[in-house]
């Protein structure tokens, strides 16, 4: 890999450019012995940025803001690709290789309100934005009295459409408002009890061809263990239920010493029945606890969450 030079694929939203220049100093921390001179980040509009007034699953699922970077990485336009590991579907793409994964970020929710408001002081009826339907059902628990309204586009687009006074509220991930320094419009964070979060949320994960061995090897120096091991535990959740955009599911994971605690939430289609599981096992054994978590759910659920 002597004079090599790496292209970097992002999304090119502001936020996702900060991960990619995340992703581009871990890179170049564990580079010397790899012969990379020279990373550069290579910006790419996804269909999931185009499309911002309709659910991800009426246009395509999560696939829509990696597909299109993948096809860049297939296509040998680009070395890495950069994903929000989030809006990642659960399966791995033929051919592509997903292993690395930067230290997690907070993975809580948040909510920005007018007047620094919490939930529970909204008013009836009051407009509270969302761009998942975990989000909705999760919020509908504490509170049943509000109207819920889909909300897509960057932080940024989102924030401004609540302070047009298109709704009264909305819910983000932690991740993403503290990463841009917007830390002092938060009204309210919620636990990871209270709100459980999408599998992975929080987390960067890089991708790159299954057969460019010499950047497995460098990848694997850059991936973050104790991380990597709550992906397994999370990800095994969804890959059980084989759900797709629309599955109502939560899960998060946490690492005590030498034990992994798995939390995660299933709801049915219309949000009505919640289905709910806590397990811990040894660190070494993360996947097959999110298999047992996902198995359990879908049990549970008699399939309800499923068209």
């Amino acid at each position: 890999m002597k004079n090599k030079k790496i292209i970097i694929g992002s999304r090119g939203s502001k936020l996702a450019l900060l991960y990619a220049e995340r992703a581009k100093t871990q890179i170049l921390n564990f580079s010397s012995g790899f012969g990379i001179e020279n990373i550069l980040i290579k910006k790419i509009i996804t269909k999931g940025d185009i499309i911002q007034d309709t659910r991800l699953s009426e246009i395509g699922g999560k696939g829509l803001f990696s597909k299109t970077i993948e096809e860049e990485l297939l296509d040998e336009k680009i070395d890495i690709a950069v994903h929000a590991l989030k809006d990642m579907p659960s399966d791995e793409t033929k051919g592509l290789i997903t292993n690395c994964f930067l230290e997690r970020n907070d993975p809580r929710e948040i909510l920005i309100s007018k007047d620094k408001k919490h939930i529970k002081d909204l008013v009836p009826n009051a407009i509270v934005g969302t761009s998942s339907f975990r989000r909705e059902f999760q919020l509908k628990k504490i509170r049943t009295d509000l109207n819920y309204k889909l909300i897509r586009g960057n932080v940024d687009t989102r924030i401004k459409k609540l302070n047009d006074g298109l709704f009264d509220a909305i819910i983000l991930s932690y991740a993403g408002i503290e990463s841009l320094n917007l830390s002092k419009k938060i009204s309210q964070i919620f636990s990871t009890s209270e709100v459980i979060p999408s599998a992975g949320q929080g987390i960067v994960a890089l991708q790159c061809r299954k057969n460019d061995k010499d950047l497995i090897k460098l990848l694997d120096k850059v991936n973050h263990h104790p991380t990597h091991n709550c992906v397994l535990a999370e990800r095994n959740v969804l890959k059980v239920l084989e759900g797709d955009c629309e599955t109502a599911v939560g899960a998060i994971a946490k690492i005590d010493e030498d034990t992994i605690n798995l939390e995660a939430e299933l709801f049915s289609l219309d949000g009505k029945e919640r289905f709910y599981h806590k397990a811990s096992k040894e660190l070494k054994l993360a996947s097959e606890l999110g298999k047992e978590v996902g198995l359990i759910l879908k049990k549970e659920s008699n399939n309800s969450y499923k068209k």
